[in-house]
């Protein structure tokens, strides 16, 4: 980390955004008492931990909507603010355990200790009986990398067993793949649905922590019980069984196929897909439910330019009600993410209360189902309320700092686009270095809602303090985030506590994202993705079409 220093400080230096004229920005009101007071209700028991389809939906979106009313921030989409979002709820109970057999053998595996197993098949059961187990190494296919670990392989109706995240992680080597930097090949997300276009009847991957990012306890929360799904008529490819198993599964069951170093020989691009000569069963039985939730938009219309936006997205939904640990079942999801919505909601207040108004309309767009697969974001930037190649940016925010004002500003995806420049130039206002991630092989450019921005081609900023405390250091920031992903996230425990939290670290990053987000309302310039981004081809294609 001690590297990456200078190259962020020497950043500071180095970038100068792109205003054609200069922007003063206004000192707003943004305190710990708004914060306070938007916390103490959304990560509170009666939200019931703000699940969609649930009690605890209804509640939060007429929080938010009567907030924004309050505020003075006009309806977001036409004269409402709310955007339905159709979703499928699947309740999936799996089958007491996983049947393995093979070479005279019958091995059994415990679902929900051993293995996780779901299905987004809307039928009420889906199962694997005497799937033939494959190993696919990472599960990739990649032409720019020549790589391709379903070559020559026929997985229909077979069961592919792959490793969590992709080739570089770990290698020391920079030019396999991105290194330690995760790609979208290592998310899990990808690897279902290469398993499903290569046509396998199931999916495995091989949890371990480190490659993965979080513990198999998360695990266990995020893909067991109820999980929605979007509502589509033309579902994209999955695979009728989807789900994980410990790497102590994995080992057995490579153990039996008499594989030893399978972790090495899928890191080369030599590997060859294998079977195991062992044959899977397990099943999957479904209740099903059909509704809608909803997105939350609030808009500040703009004085000059109205037609061009910036969008600021916070997903408002958590986890629910669910499997009680240490006599807690509510996962009030403070830190992920009431954090975000309070400071989401701190800066459209400063937003509507500016006497002069921004040039252009800044949107507020509070996300339903991020906790789901990205639902939310996904069907806005399917459907979006605001076309996109006239969405100038947009500034995500999930998970902001509780331990007090912050030394860093870690952007995560950076050198991405040139909104790197504009937070960078926020930052060295307030006297804080800007780092990269520091941890890029958990791949969390691909885990929040900016990511469905960026795919339609919007440069998105995904950016806060998470480094170094402004008081404390980097070695209490440093214990905070093990405590916080070992026994709080996605866990009940991630409770709001007034008497511990130090609410001044949202608030510096919210005035930080606040400026950055006036500021691009009050040019006429549009940010660009940086060359060799994979998101510059589709906004550079959107913004020819723009111009015609």
């Amino acid at each position: 980390m001690k590297r990456l220093l200078p190259f962020a400080l020497l950043s500071l230096v180095i970038f100068s955004c792109n205003n054609e004229k200069q922007i003063e920005v206004p000192e707003v009101s943004i305190d710990t008492l708004t914060i306070d007071k938007h916390m103490s209700v959304l990560a509170s028991d009666d939200f019931m931990g703000r699940k969609p389809f649930t009690e605890g939906e209804e509640k939060t979106v007429h929080y938010l909507e009567s907030e924004l009313k309050a505020m003075g921030v006009a309806p977001g989409n036409g004269s409402s603010y709310f955007q339905d979002v159709p979703l499928v709820e699947i309740t999936g109970t799996q089958s007491p355990t996983m049947i393995v057999e093979g070479g005279g053998k019958t091995m059994t595996f415990e679902t929900n200790k051993d293995v996780v197993v779901y299905t987004q098949r809307v039928e009420e059961e889906v199962s694997i009986k005497d799937s033939e187990l494959v190993y696919a190494g990472y599960g990739i296919v990649a032409p720019e990398y020549g790589w391709n670990d379903y070559e020559g392989l026929d997985v229909k109706g077979k069961t592919v067993v792959v490793l969590v995240n992709d080739p570089g992680f770990g290698s020391g080597d920079e030019s396999l793949f991105k290194g330690d930097q995760m790609t979208y090949y290592g998310r899990w997300t990808y690897k279902y649905e290469e398993a499903a276009r290569q046509g396998a009847a199931g999916v495995l991957i091989v949890h371990e922590t480190v490659p993965a990012g979080y513990p198999w306890l998360v695990v266990q929360s995020s893909w067991t019980g109820s999980k929605l799904n979007l509502d589509d008529p033309n579902p994209p490819y999955m695979c009728p069984i989807q789900g994980w198993i410990t790497r102590n599964t994995a080992v057995a069951l490579f153990r039996e196929a008499g594989i030893k170093d399978y972790s090495e020989m899928a890191k080369s691009k030599d590997f060859k897909p294998v079977s195991l000569g062992l044959k899977a069963s397990v099943s999957v039985t479904n209740e099903i439910k059909k509704d809608m939730s909803r997105n939350v938009v609030g808009i500040v219309k703009g004085s000059e330019r109205p037609d061009e936006y910036i969008i600021y997205s916070a997903h408002w939904d958590h986890l629910g009600v669910g499997e009680p640990i240490d006599g807690d079942s509510i996962y009030n999801g403070a830190h992920d993410n009431a954090t975000g919505v309070t400071g989401m909601l701190a800066i459209a207040e400063a937003f509507a209360s500016l006497e002069q108004k921004p040039e252009r309309s800044v949107v507020f767009l509070f996300v339903t189902a991020e906790e789901q697969g990205l639902l939310g974001s996904a069907y806005y930037g399917q459907n979006p309320v605001y076309p996109p190649n006239q969405t100038v940016a947009n500034i995500n925010m999930d998970g902001l700092p509780a331990y007090g004002e912050m030394k860093d500003l870690t952007i995560t995806g950076y050198g991405q686009s040139e909104l790197d420049k504009y937070a960078t130039a926020e930052a060295k206002k307030q006297g804080r270095y800007v780092i990269p991630d520091p941890d890029p092989g958990k791949g969390y450019f691909f885990r929040s809602d900016h990511f469905n921005f960026a795919k339609v081609g919007i440069p998105a900023l995904y950016a806060s303090g998470s480094f170094e405390s402004k008081e404390k250091g980097v070695e209490f920031i440093e214990k905070k985030t093990e405590e916080y992903l070992g026994v709080r996230y996605h866990q009940p425990q991630d409770n709001y506590m007034p008497e511990e939290w130090d609410l001044k670290g949202i608030v510096q990053d919210a005035k930080l994202l606040f400026n950055v987000g006036y500021r691009i309302a009050n040019e006429t310039y549009f940010p660009q993705w940086n060359e060799g981004s994979e998101f510059k081809a589709k906004r550079d294609s959107d913004m020819s079409l723009r111009k015609k």
